[in-house]
């Protein structure tokens, strides 16, 4: 009787490393690393701002998955990151898929940390690290937004696991941490009126700089009663948001990143 051999799975995996220094008054890079599947991009600027586009080549993020992405921003630097498109995590038939990002922020320097959404799907298995240190007068500007399913497509997840781990430091002290748990049955848990209410996308916006208490009344305009809360503490400021579907969290999303990049558009990558 032959031996039964068990087909060893695929799996995708990438390292991405940027760092950058200043010369001359702009942005420009000091050391660039990729290794796998994930690649970083630099869309020509006119500014001096320096923009990367992280990009999985890979096409999505399965179980077993593994990304680490690293940014150092130099001081006096100014850098914004994002990603290509909407990171679609895909049913895990084994394993959970995980994406790691450490950002460094220098002295006077600013970070715009701003992907696109990710997208779960039915019965994909995700968790997800934010790691972050900030110079004691740097400036920080960080997005992260979750579409449980594709609502136009008719698609939702209705099982599942998502883990979401933030832990944002100024000058060593912690300054930000939450833990973010969805697991099992998503779609009830999601249902529930503390929860999402039904709701199927979701963000949360973070910044850290001197404009922070600044920024308050004006975001809380922006996102009105029914969408969401902002608050303002202890140097930081983190609204809550949540809508419908991908499209509607978009229509609120980008006018917020506008104004706390001071007027600034998102990057160009993004398209609603």
């Amino acid at each position: 009787m032959q031996p039964v051999h068990q087909t060893r799975q695929q799996r995708a995996h990438g390292i991405g490393r940027l760092v950058t220094k200043s010369l001359g008054g702009r942005t420009r890079i000091a050391e660039l690393y990729q290794e796998g599947a994930a690649k970083i991009r630099l869309p020509e600027s006119f500014t001096d701002e320096l923009e990367a586009v992280t990009i999985n080549t890979a096409g999505g993020i399965t179980g077993g998955d593994r990304f680490d992405w690293s940014f150092r921003a130099g001081p006096g630097c100014f850098m914004t990151a994002a990603t290509q498109a909407c990171e679609k995590i895909y049913k895990a038939s084994a394993g959970t898929g995980a994406i790691t990002t450490r950002i460094e922020v220098g002295a006077g320097a600013k970070f715009h940390w701003l992907p696109q959404e990710s997208i779960l799907f039915d019965k994909a298995s995700l968790t997800r690290r934010l790691e972050v240190d900030l110079a004691a007068d740097a400036e920080f500007l960080a997005v992260e937004a979750i579409l449980l399913g594709r609502k136009a497509m008719g698609e939702a997840m209705v099982e599942g696991f998502v883990g979401d781990r933030w832990r944002i430091r100024r000058d060593g002290r912690l300054l930000h941490a939450e833990d973010l748990k969805l697991s099992g049955d998503v779609a009830a848990l999601t249902a529930e009126a503390g929860v999402l209410a039904g709701r199927v996308a979701f963000a949360t916006v973070f910044y850290a700089g001197p404009r922070a208490e600044a920024m308050l009344c004006p975001i809380r305009d922006l996102i009105g009663e029914n969408l969401g809360g902002v608050s303002h503490w202890n140097g930081k400021l983190v609204a809550r948001l949540s809508a419908d579907d991908g499209f509607a969290l978009r229509k609120i999303l980008i006018p917020i990143i506008s104004v706390l990049r001071g007027g600034a558009s998102v990057p160009k990558v993004w398209n609603l």
